[in-house]
């Protein structure tokens, strides 16, 4: 089985960001993904998979600053702020 090309790997998390189970990160991941995801190295793009892979409940409460954020996910919830912010 052949490895999967950066290419596609941004394209599935595109679709895994513009479709989530609330409306608020649909936005939110929707303008980071635009804005940034392709610019992430290969160690950002899997922290954000398995961020990707968390409740969107809890992503909406690190992104509002309303929970506190796992120290793992801290740096790349920060710039998921400041993108969702400058929109």
């Amino acid at each position: 089985m052949s490895e999967e090309t950066r290419e596609h790997r941004l394209k599935r998390l595109h679709m895994r960001s513009i479709r989530r189970g609330i409306k608020e990160m649909d936005l939110i991941l929707t303008g980071f993904s635009n804005a940034a995801l392709a610019d992430l190295t290969p160690a950002e793009l899997d922290l954000y998979e398995g961020l990707l892979e968390e409740n969107d409940h809890d992503l909406y409460g690190w992104v509002s600053g309303q929970l506190a954020t796992p120290d793992h996910y801290l740096a790349l919830i920060t710039k998921i702020a400041m993108i969702h912010k400058a929109a």
